[in-house]
């Protein structure tokens, strides 16, 4: 009786990290298209179904004219509105509706997730009892970067041709640069001061190279104004973080081996989880963002690719043919499907070998 005691803890013990993560994942998806559910309430268009999940249903009830549905597969979700990819005679039909309608509609999903990340940000900060500011307070001993022009109270406000906002923005400036040298824009008694070439000692960990910071820098005193201004400011990093991860990506700096998708992702939450709970909030504030982001991106099959479609009937006054529109997605999702594959198979491999 111990020993399957004792095997179901451990069972039980490496099985609940993941249970976390797809939660979590849950979580990120009712709030999305919860924003379509409330937005198309909001804008008078008939919802049928709204599901969290895919493929073969668990279990649905009716209430009033929308069906609520859990399926077995929880790593995505719907909000079927009446008129959404057909044609309708339903005057509260989302195809019958006007276009500024149709768009508050589609953007709202992304928005939710861009919100929720700002309250997780928030709650993070919430604890804190001072905040850390960019402007250098002292050097560890024989600094690199300071002898390379960087001063005691320098405020860091670009980094090769990123905005700094907070220390957040400089971890990222801070990875994998190839010589371990920068350019860096401060503050320095009251005028911008460029610096270039300003050398860091790096390391390396799995084949990115991470420059190691040598300097400390001021705290900011907590009160309600610098409180409500750092979550803004981090929620902004975070987006500009993730938005210069998907350009260094296009641009070659990052391979296909930076990429996560939803085993590489449930993975490090599980490990996360593991670790201590807490850190699940930065690890969800970044997801949920990351998902706003880039659901806003103007590709077939996304919310970003219907509101390009919209905006174009807004500017030319007439929307695009459906048949046309219903190809352009069709085969964006069937690109997104094999890209999230291709990753998919990426993350397995590097979990087994």
């Amino acid at each position: 009786m111990v020993i399957k005691i004792s095997a179901i803890s451990t069972i039980w013990g490496n099985v609940w990290p993941y249970l976390v993560a797809i939660l979590l994942f849950l979580v990120l998806i009712i709030i999305h298209e919860f924003g379509h559910f409330i937005a198309a309430k909001l804008m008078g268009v008939r919802v049928n179904e709204f599901a969290v999940g895919f493929g073969p249903r668990l279990f649905s009830k009716q209430w009033g004219e929308t069906k609520y549905a859990f399926n077995l597969i929880p790593l995505g979700g719907y909000c079927a509105m009446e008129g959404e990819d057909e044609d309708s005679a339903d005057s509260r039909a989302f195809c019958n509706k006007k276009p500024w309608r149709r768009f508050i509609i589609v953007v709202m999903g992304a928005l939710f997730n861009l919100l929720l990340g700002l309250i997780i940000v928030a709650v993070i900060l919430a604890p804190s009892e001072a905040f850390t500011s960019t402007v250098i307070a002292e050097f560890n001993e024989n600094a690199v970067s300071q002898a390379s022009g960087l001063q005691v109270d320098d405020k860091i406000v670009e980094v090769d041709g990123r905005k700094i906002f907070t220390t957040y923005d400089l971890s990222y400036a801070f990875t994998n640069v190839k010589d371990g040298k920068v350019d860096i824009t401060v503050v320095r008694d009251g005028k911008a001061t460029e610096l270039t070439d300003v050398a860091f000692k790096t390391e390396e960990e799995n084949g990115i190279s991470y420059m190691t910071v040598d300097f400390k820098v001021y705290g900011i005193e907590k009160t309600v104004g610098s409180y409500i201004k750092q979550t803004v400011k981090t929620a902004i990093s975070y987006c500009a973080v993730i938005w210069r991860s998907l350009l260094d990506m296009i641009s070659g700096k990052y391979g296909i081996s930076a990429v996560s998708g939803p085993v590489g992702v449930t993975v490090a939450i599980a490990d996360a989880a593991k670790a201590n709970l807490e850190s699940l909030l930065p690890i969800m504030a970044l997801i949920t963002i990351n998902l706003g982001i880039f659901n806003l991106l103007p590709i077939p099959a996304l919310d970003g690719g219907r509101l390009l479609f919209i905006l174009i009937e807004m500017i030319f006054r007439r929307p695009v043919p459906q048949k046309y529109e219903s190809v352009v997605h069709a085969v964006g999702f069937v690109i997104l499907i094999a890209f999230m594959l291709l990753v998919a198979a990426k993350d397995i491999w590097t979990l087994i070998f």
